[in-house]
Parts: structure tokens; sequence; C-alpha cells
């Protein structure tokens, strides 16, 4: 349920790639020197080379050997370990097309050289990182070998046959994702005219030991955007919690059914952030699991006046995963309706605060007119589920969930499998 956090180190990556110079120099070198080059930046990247004898002086003082390494680290993450040089093509005496192979892409581009002896490396930009050689079964086998139970669901939204689809119907912890049900919940009744975006309500935080939120004054006026916006954007618990008492627990619940939930009745009663926070840090979890739906709602209504300190709530997200029972559970078929619900809205509201926060690398997003993301995670379960529209406009789901009773899950790891599968659906 915490924060499925965006790696800062993609934009970082990406400044400073844009502040790599290309340095044009005289035709002096040989070729030779070229591709000799050209394996020497892969064995820096290696550790088998010095990154001071194979780079420029002019470069070394722009560009640390740690931000030299950080432009390949999306290719790393995304398509696992460096593999070698695939190829280089030498476009003249003093220039050439570089292609690094990882496990299962290539990052490609561009380097020159000085124009002096040694014919040291003086400029180098990465100009794409793609899948090579992927599969809808690569995949598929590569999430069938992680611990525990997982899905994937990669599927137009209009009609057609999935991608891939395993596991799509088994119903999973998905974290913070349950937060789409409640902007879903927003949009609708705005969409009704019971409420607009504008609207200024008071932020009571009733003792929510996280989120952005949580500092904020006690009825400090914000609106249903921001709070939406907190929500979906950098997943505040305290900004979710009010706005799902603004919008009402049985509304979210009606809206989970309305989406087309397999089996809504495992989400209610609908818990907020902290009830679950709180059942699962001194709550009686076994009465919870054996009550009816009236019972456990009860259950968490008295939590409402527990006391509950940031260490006892941390200690739920940083320890060994309990009672994944006890969790927004959701198929990657019910999450693949529940974003064509949000797609069909004609208020475009819900989908521009999906966008703010997508968690797609730059060298991704160039063949999709939108991307909006939401995902969630605690010990032992991660989620992370996207609503894609091409550029010819047809619409898609990619929704991946990952739960371990027994282990931690490797959020790293099972991002860079998301990566591959937008890949792979964006080149269908």
């Amino acid at each position: 349920m915490t924060d499925v956090r965006i790696s800062r180190a993609i934009g970082v990556v990406h400044r400073v790639i844009a502040a790599l110079v290309l340095f044009a120099t005289p035709l002096a070198a040989a070729a030779q020197d070229v591709e000799q080059r050209a394996r020497e930046i892969v064995e820096v990247l290696q550790g088998k080379a010095i990154y001071t004898e194979v780079f420029d002086e002019t470069f070394t003082s722009r560009v640390s050997q740690e931000q030299f390494s950080a432009i390949f680290d999306p290719a790393k993450g995304q398509y696992g370990p460096l593999v070698g040089l695939d190829s280089v093509e030498p476009t003249s005496p003093t220039a050439a097309n570089i292609a690094i192979r990882f496990e299962r892409g290539i990052a490609s581009g561009v380097f020159n050289l000085a124009g002096k002896p040694p014919y040291r490396v003086a400029g180098i930009l990465v100009t794409n990182v793609a899948p090579a050689d992927d599969s809808t079964e690569k995949l598929l086998a590569d999430i069938r070998a992680l611990p525990g139970e997982t899905s994937i669901l990669i599927t137009p939204l209009d009609g057609g046959k999935p991608l891939l689809s395993y596991n799509a119907d088994r119903h999973l912890g998905i974290g913070s994702a349950f937060k789409l049900y409640i902007l879903s919940t927003l949009a609708r009744q705005v969409a009704a005219g019971k409420r607009s975006w504008s609207d200024v309500v008071p932020i009571t935080t009733r003792g929510h030991p996280s989120g952005a939120s949580r500092d904020w004054p006690e009825g400090a006026p914000v609106t249903l955007h921001t709070l939406a916006t907190l929500m979906i954007s950098v997943s505040d618990n305290t900004a979710t919690d009010n706005l799902l008492s603004v919008v009402g627990r049985h509304s979210v619940e009606a809206e989970v059914a309305a989406s087309g939930h397999s089996d809504p009745a495992l989400l209610v009663p609908f818990m907020s952030a902290r009830e679950m926070g709180v059942l699962k840090t001194g709550g009686d979890i076994e009465a919870y699991r054996t009550a009816d739906a009236a019972g456990r709602l009860a259950l968490l209504e008295a939590t409402a006046d527990s006391e509950m300190d940031m260490f006892e709530f941390m200690t739920v997200f940083t320890g060994p995963p309990i009672a994944l029972d006890i969790e927004w559970l959701a198929s990657g078929e019910d999450m693949a309706k529940l974003m064509r619900r949000v797609r069909e809205l004609d208020d475009p509201t819900a989908r521009e605060i999906m966008a703010v926060s997508t968690s797609v690398p730059d060298n991704l997003r160039g063949d999709w007119r939108y991307i909006g993301f939401k995902g969630g995670s605690e010990p032992g379960v991660l989620n992370l589920s996207w609503l894609l529209q091409d550029k010819g406009g047809e619409w898609h789901a990619v929704t991946l969930s990952w739960n371990n009773s027994a282990a931690e899950v490797n959020r790293e790891v099972f991002k860079a499998l998301a990566m591959r599968a937008i890949a792979l659906a964006r080149s269908e």
C-alpha cells in the first residue's frame, strides 16, 4: 500500500544525457581507433578499463564516471545485465554509431573521438533503448519464475484478444492501486453534478501517521482535485482517507460493483488506508477474517479512535508480509475493467490526474499518446497498472500483480518486467 515511488534516477539520467556535448573534431584518428574505443567504452561499464584513460579530459571534466554509468541505468533496469558490445559502425575516422547489448535489450547511440593522440572519447550520446529478441513467451517465463503468486494482463480495451494473460482472473492484493476505485467514484460523482473538482473541503487528519499532507493544519481547505492528485500521483494516504470520507465508503463499494469486479464482496467493507494499518498493527486479524461484512465493518469503525504512531504504521510496510488476505483484492481482469471505466469518462480530469506520474521512462513513451498509472505495494504485495492510448487512438491496459506471503517482493525486478510488457504492447 505504500507509495510505488517513481524512479528519480531516470530524470537525472536524461538531464545528464542532454548535457553531454559531442565535440566536433578534425578527421585525424584512424577507423581502428574508433572501433577500439567502442570496445573500451563497454569495458569501462564492466569495470575492466579506466575511465580517464578511455575518455578525453573535455568529457571527464563535465561528466563524472558515476554520471556516465548512470546513463545506462534505465537499460540495466529494464533489460537486465550488460552483456557486451553488440556493434560499432564507423561514420567517419573520428565517429561511430554504437550498440551495447544487455540481456534483453540494446542501448544505441553515437560517440566521437578527440582530434589528437591518443584519440580518447570526447563525447557520447545514447539515443535509444529498446528490447531485443523479447517476446511474450520470454516475459511470461520470467514472471512465472518469481516466488509466490503472480499475474499479468496486456490487453486492448475495445475488444480483441489479450496479448498476454496469465492468472488474470486470480484475486491478488493490489496495495495502493485501490485508490483508483476512489478516483473513479469521485469522477462519477462529478459527472453526475453532485460534486465539482474545485469543491473545497477541510483536511481532517484523524491522527493519520502517513502521507505528504499528514502535517497540514487540521481543517486546512483543499480542493477535491488537490486531494485526488495527491492520492494518485504520490499515493498520499492522508489525502486518500480524507477523500474516501468525502465520497463515502458505500459509494466506493457501489463503484467497485459497477466497474465489473468479478467478486465485489471482497472489497466490502472498503477499507481506508488507516484502517488497514491499524488492523494489521494491533487489530484482531482472525476475528476480521471470520466475520461477515457487517462484523468487519464494525471492527473497522472501532479503529477510528485507535492511537497509532508512525513507527507502528511503518512496521506494516517495512517488516515481513502480514495477512495478505486482508488487502484490497482484485484480478488483472478487474483492473482492466476499472481502466476501461476511467477511459469512458467524458471529463478527462481523472485521466489527467493519472498521467501526473506515469512511472514510464522517456524512451518508452514515444509511441503512446496517453499514459496513466497507479501502483501499490506493501511487504509481499506489489501491483503496477497502466491505462495506455496508442498513436492510433486505441486504448490498452497493462497490469501486473505479485504477492508473496513468505518474503518481500522486489519492486525493481518487477518494474523491469513491467517495462518489457509496455514495450511489447507498444510493438503490437
